[in-house]
C-alpha cells in the first residue's frame, strides 16, 4: 500500500478524541433514535433546540479561525463530531454548514470575516452548487448578468428549508465564481422541496434568477475553493456513513443476540455470523480511511495525497452502508421491511450517502488517475 498511496499517515489527536467522547454522550442524550424517529416527517428535519445547544457548544466554528469566533481546531477536527451524529443518524445543517465556511474561508480568506463570524455563531449556511444531479460536471450553470443578478438555478440544495446564507457557484463570461445570496433576497416560490429517501436529509430545487448577491466572489482561488470543496464534502459523507455503520453493526449484533429461531439463536449461525464480520470489518476500514484523510488535511489546498484519501474514504464507506443496510433489513426477516423496524433508516441513509459528492464509481474513476497514470 506505501509505494501505491505513498503517505499512510493516521492520527488521532487528544482534540480529536474528547469531541469523539462529547459527542456520542450529547447524541446519546438529546438525540436517542425515538426522538430522530420524531423529526423524520417535520419541515425541518431537527430539533431546534438540538441545534441550538450544538451551537453553543462551538461546533460550527471548529474549523474556522479564532479571528471570526471559531475554535481554530482544524477540518479535522469537525470529522469526530460528524461521525457521532452519523452514528445516531441525526439530521441538522452541520455538515453543509461547515461546507459553505470552508467554501468561504478557501476562496475569500479574510474579506469573508463577517459571513464566516454569522456562521461561527450559529447562523446556518449552505453551498448551492449541483445544476441537476452529476457531481463530475463543472456545475457552474448559474450566470451573472450584465445587471449583477443572477440566472439560473440550482437542485438538491443541501438543508435550504432552514438556510439563512447560500453560497451559489455560477459563472461569469465563463470563469467560475461564487455569489453569496441571503434568504431575504429569494422569492416565496424560489424554493420547492425534495422527496428524499433519507428522511433525515432536508434539500431543495432553488432559482436564483434575477437575485442580486450580496457579495461575489472571482479569481482563481475559487477553482481550487471549489475542488477542496468537492473533497471535504466527499469526507464528511464518509464520516457519516462510517458512523451510521457501526450504529447499524451494534443494531444487527442485538438482534441476532435475542432472536431464536428453531430453538437457537439466530446469531449461532455461520450464514449469518460471516457477513457480521464482514461488516464489522468493513467499519473498520472506513473508519481508517477516514481518519488518514483527517490525519493529512490541509488548511490551504489540499495535495494529492489528501484527495487520494478523500476519495478512498467516500468509496469504502458508502460500498460499506449499502452492505450493512442490506444485511440489517434482511436479517431482521419480514420485519426489517416495515417502517417500525430501524433496518430502513440505514439502508435509506446508505442511498442517500452512495449518490452525495459522487458516488463509487465517480470516485474509483478519478482514483484510477491519480494511483495508476
Amino acid at each position: 500500500m506505501s509505494s501505491l498511496v505513498g503517505n499512510v499517515a493516521l492520527n488521532f489527536s487528544e482534540e480529536q478524541s474528547m469531541l469523539l467522547d462529547v459527542a456520542r454522550a450529547f447524541v446519546r442524550d438529546k438525540a436517542p433514535i425515538d426522538r430522530v424517529r420524531a423529526q423524520l416527517e417535520t419541515e425541518a428535519g431537527y430539533d431546534q433546540a438540538v441545534w441550538q445547544e450544538m451551537v453553543d457548544l462551538g461546533w460550527t466554528g471548529i474549523a474556522l479561525p479564532e479571528s471570526v469566533g471559531g475554535s481554530a481546531l482544524g477540518f479535522s477536527a469537525v470529522v469526530p463530531v460528524i461521525e457521532a451524529l452519523g452514528h445516531g443518524l441525526l439530521g441538522t445543517p452541520l455538515m453543509d454548514t461547515t461546507l459553505a465556511g470552508q467554501l468561504l474561508l478557501r476562496a475569500g480568506g479574510a474579506a469573508q470575516e463577517s459571513a464566516l463570524a454569522a456562521i461561527a455563531e450559529g447562523e446556518i449556511a449552505t453551498v448551492a452548487f449541483l445544476d441537476g444531479a452529476d457531481w463530475g460536471a463543472d456545475n457552474t450553470g448559474v450566470s451573472l448578468d450584465d445587471q449583477g443578478c443572477l440566472q439560473g438555478s440550482k437542485s438538491f440544495v443541501g438543508s435550504a428549508q432552514v438556510a439563512s446564507r447560500f453560497v451559489v457557484v455560477g459563472n461569469q463570461g465563463g470563469e467560475p465564481l461564487l455569489a453569496v445570496v441571503a434568504r431575504d433576497a429569494l422569492s416565496d416560490d424560489a424554493l420547492v422541496a425534495n422527496t428524499l429517501i433519507d428522511l433525515t436529509k432536508r434539500s431543495a430545487r432553488i432559482d436564483f434568477s434575477g437575485v442580486k448577491p450580496e457579495q461575489v466572489i472571482t479569481g482563481e482561488a475559487v477553482v481550487a475553493a471549489l475542488r477542496d470543496y468537492r473533497l471535504l464534502g466527499a469526507l464528511l459523507a464518509a464520516v457519516e456513513a462510517t458512523g451510521a455503520g457501526a450504529r447499524c453493526l451494534e443494531v444487527i449484533v442485538d438482534y441476532l443476540k435475542t432472536r431464536k429461531q428453531f430453538g437457537k439463536l439466530i446469531g449461532s449461525y455461520q450464514a449469518l455470523k460471516h457477513p457480521t464480520v464482514d461488516i464489522y470489518c468493513a467499519v473498520e476500514d472506513s473508519r481508517s480511511f477516514c481518519y488518514h484523510a483527517a490525519s493529512i488535511i490541509e488548511e490551504g489546498g489540499l495535495s494529492a495525497d489528501a484527495e487520494t484519501a478523500c476519495r478512498m474514504a467516500k468509496t469504502s464507506a458508502g460500498d460499506m452502508l449499502v452492505f450493512a443496510g442490506d444485511r440489517a433489513v434482511q436479517f431482521h426477516g419480514g420485519i426489517g421491511f416495515t417502517w417500525d423496524c430501524d433496518s430502513t433508516l440505514f439502508i435509506r441513509r446508505a442511498q442517500w450517502t452512495q449518490q452525495v459528492f459522487g458516488d463509487a464509481i465517480h470516485h474509483r474513476k478519478r482514483l484510477a488517475s491519480l494511483l495508476l497514470d
